[in-house]
């Protein structure tokens, strides 16, 4: 297994050797609890499935699966513990996380909220839903999800966002958490470095967390199995700035 994926175990700074994002996902039945301490950190909790209770807000969730439409979702800055509890038989939760020292005022962003939108086109169209982008306030985080047609590439042409040299480019670390329509399929994802010193072809499986500390990082969905990922990101500074790999430029115009 590539070293630059995670597996049934939450992604920390420490884990991943890097500052700044933090990632977990939790299965529960109806009436198990999470509870997170969030001292130092602001979070963002993505419903993935089901419906749950997340901090004040009851019943919070609005889909069966990844892929039947955008999610509810909750913004808790940091200071007392994160309390999630299920309501559904069956729910999950994604915890994105990064480290804050104030954050903003609790949210909870619904998916009525969200607007779908595409971007790219033929082989590179792809249904974006960004929950807690530069459009919404926060600390550090930035959220999204893609939703990838069976055989069709995204985060494409490939980018990069691992310099600090704003407003050029920004430095962002970056967790993808792909799910497949059908868990017996897989996609493919690259991360690679202008010098190939980072140079990885990554057969991905339902569930399987992606870390890219650096590099390009674009990824095709296997024809047959259409793709959804979950998108964490943060650095120093929360924007999202990137650089197109200079021999695919040309894709964009």
């Amino acid at each position: 297994m590539s070293r630059l994926v995670v597996r049934d175990s939450p992604v920390t700074p420490a884990s991943a050797g890097w500052k700044y994002v933090g990632f977990e996902v939790c299965a529960l039945r109806r009436g198990d609890v999470v509870e997170r301490e969030m001292q130092g950190r602001e979070l963002c909790v993505v419903v993935l499935s089901g419906t749950a209770d997340v901090g004040r807000w009851r019943d919070v969730g609005s889909r069966a699966t990844v892929f039947d439409g955008p999610p509810d979702a909750v913004y808790l800055p940091p200071g007392n513990p994160a309390m999630i509890g299920a309501k559904s038989e069956r729910c999950s939760v994604a915890l994105c996380w990064a480290p804050a020292r104030h954050g903003v005022e609790p949210a909870l962003i619904k998916a009525s909220e969200i607007k779908p939108f595409q971007r790219g086109s033929g082989r590179t169209e792809r249904t974006i839903h960004n929950i807690l982008m530069e459009d919404r306030p926060a600390e550090a985080l930035l959220v999204t999800e893609v939703l990838t047609p069976a055989g069709n590439w995204s985060s494409y042409p490939p980018h990069k966002h691992d310099t600090d040299d704003v407003p050029r480019e920004a430095y962002l670390e970056e967790t993808y958490y792909h799910r497949l329509a059908r868990p017996d399929g897989f996609a493919v994802q690259l991360v690679y470095t202008d010098d190939r010193s980072l140079d990885e072809a990554i057969q991905v499986r339902d569930g399987d967390v992606v870390l890219v500390p650096r590099g390009y990082h674009p990824v095709a969905a296997g024809p047959g199995y259409d793709l959804y990922y979950l998108n964490v990101m943060a650095g120093p500074v929360r924007r999202w700035l990137v650089t197109t790999d200079p021999d695919h430029r040309w894709q964009l115009d």
